[in-house]
């Protein structure tokens, strides 16, 4: 039987928002892109170290890993079966033999103590229903001395995307995309907030450094703005309104977009924390 802590986010992630997640995997991971060395490398990751990727997703950190630690292993983590179906299926494509993906909930997961060498998560870590317990129970699974290093999202106000859709607050209901409190994508948002909950949970070491990048979220506005409304949030937001006020937002929001459109692609800064931490001993 699976430990589940976090009911809400099972039922979203086994629902539309990760099917969206899934069938558009090769999107996703083009936004995101651009933190996958910063974090790798803060990992620090060895030829035999066992590596455990925590809200893995379709799982494309988890197998940049599993290359690193060539002679180790590595395992994704997830509570979506669409996009660890994804995962598994990439894996499989990409002849990776060194990495395994589970159906999990990392706060309450029963890890085997000492299990991994080090943990890493490519904005997965801002979900939890109690921070505090998951790191602490991810603390459990590393051995003595073991790392974590992961990235959040920074302050709401920086990032590109949703200051654009913040343009639409007059048609749609966005006033609580992006506001702090409880789990969600900026839970981790505050620096302070980081350090506070890593070391209440047992971690020392702690650093949490500014990283930003480029992601590309469509070939033009026009592409980016159906990528962005489409997704969980913005289905949500959309879902609130007629049709009419629909197809409003739609062409206001590629308006907004459209200064962003760069040598064939459309741009949006994201920024983040690159947070790093060990387990005593």
């Amino acid at each position: 039987m699976r430990h589940i802590a976090n009911t809400e986010q099972e039922q979203a992630w086994n629902g539309y928002e990760g099917t969206y997640w899934a069938d558009n995997q090769d999107r996703w991971d083009r936004v995101n892109a651009g933190f996958n060395e910063p974090l790798l490398a803060a990992a620090e990751i060895a030829e035999r170290d066992r590596v455990l990727d925590i809200g893995c997703g379709a799982g494309c950190t988890t197998r940049l890993a599993a290359r690193r630690a060539g002679g180790g292993r590595a395992s994704g983590l997830d509570l979506s079966a669409p996009m660890l179906a994804r995962a598994r299926e990439s894996a499989r494509h990409e002849a990776l033999g060194n990495v395994t993906f589970e159906q999990a909930d990392a706060q309450v997961h029963p890890f085997g103590p000492g299990t991994f060498d080090v943990a890493i998560s490519r904005f997965g870590v801002m979900f939890f229903a109690d921070p505090v317990a998951a790191f602490t129970n991810i603390g459990r699974a590393l051995r003595p001395g073991g790392r974590i290093a992961f990235v959040c999202p920074a302050e709401p106000d920086r990032a590109e995307w949703l200051q654009a859709v913040r343009g639409l607050r007059d048609l749609l209901p966005v006033g609580g995309l992006g506001a702090p409190g409880g789990p969600g994508m900026f839970s981790l948002a505050n620096p302070a907030t980081v350090r506070d909950v890593l070391s209440r949970a047992g971690y020392e070491a702690i650093g949490t450094a500014p990283a930003e990048a480029y992601g590309t979220w469509g070939r033009d506005a026009a592409d980016a703005a159906g990528f962005v409304l489409e997704s969980g949030p913005g289905r949500h937001l959309m879902d609130q309104v007629g049709e009419d006020v629909r197809d409003r937002a739609r062409r206001r929001l590629v308006g907004l977009l459209r200064p962003h459109e760069r040598e064939g692609a459309l741009q949006l800064l994201t920024t983040a924390w690159l947070v790093t931490a060990r387990r005593p001993g």
